[in-house]
């Protein structure tokens, strides 16, 4: 009888997760160019992040072709500055996904699923579309290319409307 419940159990499971079509992410990613330091435009909120402004990323490549990520931000209470160090590294030849730790042995899903080619923005985000970053070189993107990316994340089945607009000070 106990086999019965779990069988059940896992139906009910399975049958409830949400279904989305494989996350398409970028052919190819060269990371000499993708190094460097990114703002943070947009971002779902997680509780790694809650409260953040002046939001920003910045990797490095390691000797041992891991990437070395810094991320740093002000907290919207206090002005208290907070700064976070991981490790990512690429999962295929392409570059563009990408598992990212804060929290060792635990790693996340970072997919590069849009990225200018002069490098001057990025769209990352998770197969599970819990995860989702605008990220530029700058501070702020013109509208143009935000209101493009907004369409691009609705299509792929990301909820725009999750997005929090980061103050960039």
């Amino acid at each position: 009888m106990p086999y019965v419940f779990f069988f059940l159990a896992s139906l009910f499971f399975v049958g409830c997760a949400p279904k989305y079509a494989p996350l398409p992410t970028v052919k190819q990613v060269e990371l000499h160019k993708y190094i460097g330091d990114w703002y943070e435009i947009a971002r779902f909120e997680h509780f790694f992040e809650k409260g953040c402004k002046n939001v920003s990323a910045t990797y490095a490549l390691k000797t041992n072709g891991d990437i070395k990520v810094t991320n740093r931000c002000t907290m919207l209470e206090d002005n208290r500055k907070k700064e976070a160090i991981g490790v990512a590294y690429a999962t295929d030849t392409t570059n563009a996904k990408l598992k990212v730790s804060f929290f060792r042995p635990f790693y996340g899903d970072y997919w590069i699923i849009a990225l200018a080619d002069d490098y001057s923005y990025a769209l990352v985000g998770a197969p599970s579309r819990e995860y989702l970053w605008i990220l530029s070189r700058t501070k702020t993107i013109d509208t143009a290319t935000k209101e493009n990316l907004i369409a691009k994340i609705t299509d792929l089945g990301f909820d725009a409307a999750k997005l929090i607009w980061t103050v960039q000070e």
